[in-house]
């Protein structure tokens, strides 16, 4: 399966350089982009911040709904990706490490919810209801034409919790990109899953252990639901978001719960790509296929080995068996009980060029020629 590794220079939220790593030509997305202006909100609003030493945790309420989340605030800087030849559960595809740098952006607190996701694909007309304000907006109407999934005909919970912040699973990679560009519409302000490197680096919050707290696994425990936790009346399963110790950024879950699914395509031997000390900006690895993507962190039926930092996880067409009409239907959900997502959302946010090169949102058609400056 032909694929493309690409390197972004960003400054300022442009596209200054772009490095062909591996591959011919460059898929784009052309079509379906959803472009939202960002309005100014309430004044004072921390979410307004236009400079990295202003950035601050805030709660993004969904407009004329009772759910909001929180975002917590990720510094721009420079860690080194991947592990160490010597770390116990290591596997070779996290490997070589090497010198990454990023700009700053906001994260999800938590892994996204029911309550959140399903505002999105079944529950908004009865939740602007509920609410008692039914105006349609520039925002809402912008939102509506985000295209929603199949209803799916079973508890894709499979009785593990919904209602009052269990972590929403068993959806694609195409769905929580989806989901990512609806609440674009909704909030005025751009979201996206996080690229792998991303995703690490705000893991590890300036840590270089196998953990974020360390590298004693006996530890996990206090930090994450895992295989050796997540038991409750007999059965493993998942648990609500933000019940254990968070990392030192303030995030919860980034080990255990659920895995979350980031922007990359998973090749083993895309960290072999770069210079080990070269500091490479925005590492992203993009495809043609739809399988294999990357989810990061482990989750709550896996061991703790899994659940390391720097441990991934390769997505597989066997995680969406029960898709009753694959691949013409719009099913958007998997059998993978064990994957989630969260948001990040960038200090500065891309121009719409960015959005298609680097395949951010869910519409990725073939037959585009990237518009950048090859060096």
């Amino acid at each position: 399966m032909p694929f493309n590794c690409l390197s972004f220079d960003l400054i300022n939220g442009f596209a200054k350089r772009v490095c062909f790593l591996r591959g011919a030509r460059l898929a784009v997305a052309c079509c379906g982009l959803l472009t939202v202006s960002t309005v100014a909100l309430a004044q004072g609003d921390p979410g307004d911040a236009k400079a990295e030493a202003d950035m601050k945790e805030y709660t993004q309420k969904i407009r004329n709904t009772e759910i909001s989340f929180k975002m917590v605030p990720i510094p721009g800087g420079e860690f080194l990706m991947g592990s160490a030849d010597a770390e116990s559960d290591r596997n070779a595809d996290e490997g070589p490490q090497h010198k990454v740098k990023l700009e700053p952006f906001w994260m999800g607190k938590t892994e996204v919810t029911w309550d959140e996701f399903e505002l999105w694909s079944i529950r908004l007309e009865r939740a602007l209801r509920d609410f008692g304000n039914s105006e349609v907006g520039p925002f809402e109407k912008a939102a509506d034409a985000v295209t929603k999934p199949t209803n799916p005909y079973t508890d894709m919970s499979f009785q593990m919790g919904k209602d009052g912040g269990y972590p929403a699973i068993c959806m694609t990679q195409h769905a929580a990109k989806t989901y990512c560009e609806w609440l674009t519409a909704k909030t005025g302000r751009y979201h996206r899953l996080p690229t792998e490197a991303e995703w690490e680096y705000a893991c590890r919050a300036g840590t270089t252990t196998a953990y974020h707290f360390g590298d004693d696994a006996s530890a996990l425990g206090d930090f994450a639901w895992h295989a050796g936790n997540s038991e409750e009346n007999g059965k493993a399963k998942y648990h609500k978001v933000g019940k254990k110790k968070p990392n030192l950024w303030g995030l919860h879950d980034m080990h255990g719960n659920v895995a979350e699914w980031v922007q990359d395509r998973f090749d083993p031997e895309f960290y072999g790509k770069f210079k080990p000390n070269e500091g490479v900006k925005f590492p992203l690895c993009l495809a043609d296929e739809e399988y294999p993507r990357v989810a990061r962190g482990g989750a709550w039926d896996r061991g703790a080995g899994e659940c390391r930092s720097a441990a991934r996880m390769a997505s597989d067409p066997d995680w969406k068996q029960q898709d009753p009409q694959n691949p013409k239907s719009a099913w958007y959900m998997t059998d993978a009980l064990w994957v989630g997502f969260r948001v990040v959302r960038p200090l500065n946010a891309p121009s719409d060029d960015e959005r298609k090169n680097l395949r951010l949102d869910a519409v990725v058609p073939k037959n585009v020629k990237p518009r950048v400056t090859i060096e």
